[in-house]
């Protein structure tokens, strides 16, 4: 985590977006100004893949599945035959990709049910320890924004509470992102299966079992919001069309509001994308920003750095 000592948000460019984040901070805390929002109120979304940390070439949570499959297939034979396990051992991603919707509940079953919920956290935390992102050689965790840690804190110390609101999955994202946000495990709303409890062996435990509790996408998202938190957030920053419903929720709301999508506009520090994206594609939510009043930020413009290896970057 960085340090905020000074200027709160050291690694964001002056521009029109740093001042909005300051402006409204400022004015959301201004006891008896017209934008004050009472402590219990403060209330912030925040996406994770794309918003928080990188999503190409594809979700960190799919490359968590396909490398459990090859971890996992010395003791299935059976899968070098049957897809969508085939595609997964054979490098195929077109062929994992052409399973569609019931290829990849079969991969989620096969990867996140049938163990208990501390069984499943220490396995995500062995491997976002040992994993490296295909492109950066980065761990994962290497792979979070910089600026966006700073935007949370900033908001944290200023009586605002952080929430992820993620489509990942929940018990996927729950083992780490304290240590990388700063963000407690009961502050994450994301995709779940459902849970079972038994007792193994005289000890309660939770079970994972293959069927889907919520997705946590599109209008997933203020259901998740409402059902988990139970306050409308009176802050939201997203960065792809999965997140449309969420701003929309959250500004739709009475008082001071404020809406944000990150634009990744930088392919020389990251990648640049957007409307043709089959990961973390934005097109609807950015036609739409202006009318809502929505910030977007430029990220190649707007940042100074984007991971924590660097300076500047």
């Amino acid at each position: 985590m960085t340090s905020n000592a000074g200027d709160p948000l050291p690694s964001w460019n002056d521009g029109a977006a740093r001042r909005a984040i300051l402006d409204f901070v400022a004015g959301a805390t201004r006891n008896g100004g017209p934008q004050f929002v009472p402590p219990e109120e403060r209330i912030a979304v925040f996406d994770n893949d794309g918003t928080l940390w990188a999503e190409k070439p594809m979700y960190f949570q799919l490359l968590f599945v396909l490398d459990r499959i090859r971890a996992l297939a010395p003791h299935h034979p059976e899968w070098r035959d049957t897809e969508p396990f085939k595609s997964v051992l054979a490098g195929n991603i077109a062929g994992v990709a052409a399973s569609g919707e019931h290829g990849a509940m079969v991969l989620l079953a096969a990867t996140h049910a049938g163990m208990t919920t501390e069984e499943f956290s220490a396995i995500v935390r062995d491997w976002m320890s040992a994993a490296r992102h295909p492109a950066t050689g980065k761990p994962y965790n290497g792979m979070t924004y910089v600026p966006m840690q700073e935007l949370m804190q900033h908001l944290r110390a200023n009586g605002f509470k952080t929430y992820i609101v993620s489509g990942g999955g929940q018990e996927f994202m729950r083992p780490w992102v304290e240590a990388a946000y700063g963000v407690p495990p009961e502050h994450v709303v994301g995709s779940y299966v459902d849970l079972k409890f038994e007792v193994r062996d005289g000890t309660p435990v939770l079970l994972k079992v293959p069927s889907i509790g919520l997705v946590d996408d599109h209008a997933g998202k203020p259901v998740g919001i409402q059902r988990f938190i139970g306050r409308r957030p009176v802050f939201a920053f997203g960065n792809s069309d999965g997140d449309f419903e969420m701003l929309q929720w959250t500004t739709a709301g009475e008082g001071a509001r404020f809406g944000a999508i990150l634009h990744h506009t930088d392919d020389k520090r990251e990648f640049a994308y957007d409307r043709d994206s089959k990961v973390g594609k934005l097109d609807k939510a950015l036609d739409a920003a202006n009318d809502n009043g929505w910030v977007v930020v430029d990220m190649a413009q707007d940042w100074k750095r984007v991971f924590a290896d660097a300076a500047t970057d």
